[in-house]
């Protein structure tokens, strides 16, 4: 979940929000618009060399870091 919530806090810094973010709170609510989530989404399959399918690239599933980190679990034990 580090790794996750590292992603998060340097798209949250280029908009100039360096506060911490729980793992549960929404990251629309904590500042990242949708251009971020889709920015979001091509870090996470980069960071941990994943591909996400079109199914799982949904607002819900981007929603918050332990919804992130839950998808990267799933997409790893189908692989």
């Amino acid at each position: 979940m580090d790794r996750v919530t590292a992603l998060v806090r340097e798209l949250l810094a280029k908009r100039s929000v360096n506060r911490p973010v729980g793992n549960d709170e929404d990251l629309t609510e904590a500042g990242l618009t949708s251009l971020d989530l889709v920015n979001l989404m091509l870090a996470v399959e980069t960071e941990f060399d994943l591909k996400i399918p079109d199914r799982d690239m949904t607002p819900a599933n981007f929603r918050t870091i332990a919804r992130i980190d839950r998808l990267i679990g799933t997409l790893r034990e189908n692989a």
